[in-house]
């Protein structure tokens, strides 16, 4: 199998796990409760940022064409235009951040399992910030625009605080995860 190949089908197996674990919600809160979030980080740490981007990429595409891929069997640019699409596109700049930063810095741990692990949850927590940020300033614009004005406070207490405990245990499982699965992997 060449190359390009070999790359495609790692992308799609990336994107295919993180539709997976966008339909495992919870709607309990303004945003759902999904193991996406893990399915993303299991997918950019085991197969690189760029494969990785490219998964994300396509699973959004998906998507935005009307395939229900999006928490509870959601599809269409709707989605991605409502108030929680921004945590969705947020999703890219996570691909992309981990592509440009996190790739380098734990390609440096070398044998080393346990830093490698360290280094990815540093990084994945660096990510998760910038996709809360990215989706809580879209949160209010489009809750805004639709329902009136929202107080940071109260995007971050329905948007980013029910959230945080799960999400640092979906990176930790993905970080303990992706160690096996990377060595499965060929650059």
């Amino acid at each position: 199998m060449g190359k390009r190949t070999y790359d495609m089908v790692l992308s799609a197996i990336g994107a295919t796990l993180i539709v997976i674990g966008s339909m495992i919600s919870v709607n309990a809160f303004a945003v759902p409760f999904t193991l996406q979030t893990m399915a993303i980080f299991i997918v950019l740490m085991s197969i690189g940022g760029k494969r990785g981007s490219i998964s994300i990429l396509v699973y959004l595409l998906l998507g935005a064409v009307g395939i229900p891929v999006f928490a509870g069997f959601k599809g269409g640019p709707a989605v991605l235009m409502g108030p929680t699409g921004g945590f969705l596109i947020g999703f890219i700049f996570v691909g992309l951040l981990w592509w440009l930063l996190a790739d380098r810095l734990i390609s440096k741990a070398g044998s080393k399992a346990w830093l490698r692990i360290v280094l990815r949850i540093v990084m994945a927590v660096f990510c998760e910030v910038a996709m809360y940020a990215f989706g809580v300033v879209w949160f209010m614009t489009v809750y805004a625009s639709q329902t009136g004005p929202v107080g940071l406070s109260s995007a971050l207490t329905m948007c980013v605080f029910p959230f945080i405990i799960p999400d640092i245990v979906k990176i930790a499982v993905a970080a303990s995860a992706s160690e096996a699965c990377a060595k499965v992997v060929k650059d």
